[in-house]
């Protein structure tokens, strides 16, 4: 089979094609013939060798797939090959076949496609963790949205608009037009305004209830001083220690840590406000939940409730070419590689 591999820390140069064998599935595991793979922005950090969880070089990324069970392990039941199906995966979804636990494998609702399904996993159930499960967001709940034309920006644009919120959101100018045709109630240039400021004129001073931020460093000050009373701070990524260029640059990522602030418990309690953290990368050992959420998201996918905006696909050789536009940030929705 064919695979994509970081070969080296670097820039998108730094992703090699490469034949490998066929993985071969285990007891409890199913092999999928790959059709679709998710790409995210982790996987960019981990080319850049800023992402701590990511295997060293040379090793292949990727959360997410979509494909055909063409093999099937023993103790595996009610997964037979033909199926069409997606999942999530820990590593290793850049690749035309990919190996993983049944209990992470979906079937694909009628009408549904490949690509479609490999967008859904990753930005659809981190956005649901936050604003479903964690903030509980409720109708007139204020929210603002970092990235929010990115993959999970999307994603948590529909499942916020779905519960009656009040969305802001930041992007670049030319993405306004087409995130209010999506529902986004107030855009926000974070290139030419400062979004706090936006948001405390926007406000009349209060703040907004739940601040979504992947980005860390000064704009999680930001967003925290942002919140209302009772306001709820996602941290979920920390872009701002790739800012630098498409290489690391340890300058960068350093400051970013560093302006990155730390919550004391005491001032948590007298602002009466909460700050949460979420990495979909360490929650492996809890399957269940993680199951159960999924299938609560392909029922509203099913039913139209959410539908995973796609950006643009490239096919698994160009690579590089999807992480060039995640990271320079021009992508509206999901990036996708083909198969």
């Amino acid at each position: 089979m064919r695979q994509v591999a970081i070969a080296r820390h670097g820039g998108p140069e730094a992703l090699e094609l490469q034949e490998a064998p066929d993985p071969v599935p285990g007891p409890g595991e199913v092999r999928i013939r790959v059709r679709a793979s998710g790409v995210n922005f982790a996987d960019v950090l981990a080319r850049m060798g800023l992402y701590p969880d990511a295997p060293p070089p040379p090793t292949v990324v990727g959360y997410e797939v979509a494909g055909e069970v063409d093999a099937v392990g023993a103790d595996v039941e009610g997964i037979q090959a033909g199926d069409r199906v997606f999942a999530l995966t820990r590593f290793g979804g850049y690749a035309e076949a990919a190996v993983v636990a049944s209990r992470q494998v979906l079937p694909i609702p009628e009408g549904k496609d490949f690509v479609q399904a490999a967008a859904l996993p990753v930005n659809y159930l981190t956005a649901f963790l936050m604003i479903d499960r964690f903030a509980a967001v409720r109708p007139g709940d204020r929210i603002l949205i970092h990235g929010a034309g990115g993959g999970v920006g999307l994603a948590a644009l529909q499942l916020a608009k779905a519960l009656g919120a009040e969305t802001f959101g930041t992007a670049s100018a030319e993405k306004h037009e087409r995130l209010r045709a999506l529902g986004l109630d107030h855009a926000i240039d974070y290139r030419s305004r400062d979004f706090e400021a936006e948001i405390r004129d926007l406000t009349q001073g209060r703040g907004v209830d739940v601040v979504l931020d992947p980005i860390g460093g000064e704009s999680a000050k930001k967003s925290y001083r942002s919140l209302a009373p009772l306001g709820r701070l996602f941290l979920y990524g920390l872009s701002a220690s790739s800012a630098g260029g498409k290489k690391r640059s340890l300058a960068t990522a350093a400051k970013a840590l560093a302006q990155t602030p730390i919550y004391h418990p005491i001032k948590l309690m007298n602002d009466n406000k909460g700050v949460f953290g979420i990495n979909l990368g360490h929650l492996w050992g809890e399957s269940a939940k993680m199951r159960e959420m999924l299938d609560e998201l392909v029922r509203r996918w099913s039913s139209g409730a959410i539908d995973p905006h796609i950006d643009s696909t490239f096919p698994l050789e160009e690579a590089g070419k999807a992480h060039d536009r995640l990271q320079e940030r021009h992508n509206f929705g999901k990036v996708v590689l083909t198969v």
